[in-house]
């Protein structure tokens, strides 16, 4: 009877301990990496990390690494040469990365300003691990004006198995087309069709831009963010699509729900002009997305408008992608990764 009863103490104490742990471990709070982080996109490599790359900072391209999704290392630049094209410019924007595993190569697509051409560029780099360094290709794939081509986002239809970019920004319609099998060049007699156009809802669709596609249950979605990033005047947030083909057509959640609006993350009182979003799946299958915000409440009351990482999970309702509240948390329950 007295070992029956010790054994029932040990297995209530080890019990207890692993809820504390459990109970530890189950939350987290925005922002998850509190840095100048903006526009990250967000891979998970074969070695079990996820990368995280972004905008500028003090380096050509900003790159951070976790284990969790929640606590972030911040490693420096990715991208420590230049392109001999783009070497008297430090815009160095949205990149996105990608890992061919059949090349065992890393491909990392950005936008940057051109040296002698007008308007911006979208380039590529290769590495072949996911820190890099990456070097640039030496070309750019596109150029246009203003900027129109920027915010690149490489994505291989699971489908058809067809190399894709998608992009754009620039007051114009976001736009994919199909890659050569190299993914340094689009594929000969590839066309570029548009996928979603601005203006077509009252608010943040006077530009459209952050491209992010993922598939779903056989569906594809397409995330993106409109219209002013940044600054005291930024007035930013996330919006869906749907199609069954990669190459659309895409329909906007603002067409078939009854408020005519696309949005499923807009600002909150602590968190303003969130967008430019990443998604990834986790170990359990379950779906996140990483953005930038600005700091709605500074602690010091200072408001700096840099654009911090936050993390929040993705639910699905009717079919349809949607985040809790619509807005960012400030405290929610952490990846169990």
């Amino acid at each position: 009877m007295q070992k029956s009863i010790y054994h029932a103490v040990i297995l209530a104490i080890l019990f207890c301990l692993g809820l504390n742990r459990a109970q530890a471990q189950e939350t987290y709070k925005n922002p998850v990496l509190d840095r100048n982080f903006p526009d990250p996109a967000v891979i998970q490599s074969p070695d079990g990390y996820f990368y995280a790359y972004a905008t500028q900072g003090s380096v050509n391209i900003q790159i951070a690494r976790s284990k969790d999704l929640v606590h972030w290392t911040h490693l420096g630049g990715a991208m420590p040469v230049k392109p001999d094209w783009a070497d008297q410019t430090q815009d160095f924007w949205a990149p996105h990365v990608l890992y061919d595993d059949e090349r065992k190569t890393y491909y990392l697509y950005f936008s940057s300003t051109h040296n002698t051409k007008e308007g911006h560029c979208i380039g590529v780099a290769t590495a072949e691990q996911p820190t890099g360094p990456f070097k640039d290709v030496e070309q750019p794939i596109i150029c246009g004006e203003g900027f129109v081509d920027i915010d690149p986002m490489a994505f291989d239809d699971p489908q058809t198995g067809k190399k894709l970019l998608y992009w754009g920004s620039g007051f114009e319609p976001l736009k994919v087309r199909e890659l050569a099998d190299n993914r340094i060049e689009f594929k000969r007699g590839s066309e570029t069709v548009p996928v979603v156009h601005p203006k077509k809802e009252a608010n943040y669709t006077n530009l459209l831009e952050g491209p992010w596609v993922s598939f779903h249950n056989g569906k594809y979605y397409l995330y993106y963010s409109g219209d002013n990033c940044c600054g005291k005047e930024a007035n930013y947030a996330v919006m869906v699509a749907r199609s069954a083909s990669a190459m659309g057509p895409f329909t906007r959640l603002g067409e078939v729900n009854a408020s005519g609006s696309s949005v499923i993350l807009a600002k909150s009182s602590d968190w303003l002009a969130p967008g430019h979003n990443a998604v990834i799946t986790d170990g359990q299958g379950r779906e996140w997305i990483l953005y930038h915000a600005i700091d709605g409440t500074p602690e010091d009351g200072t408001m700096s408008y840099g654009r911090v990482m936050l993390l929040d999970r993705i639910f699905y309702e009717n079919g349809w992608p949607r985040i809790e509240k619509g807005q960012p948390s400030t405290e929610a329950p952490s990846p169990d990764l």
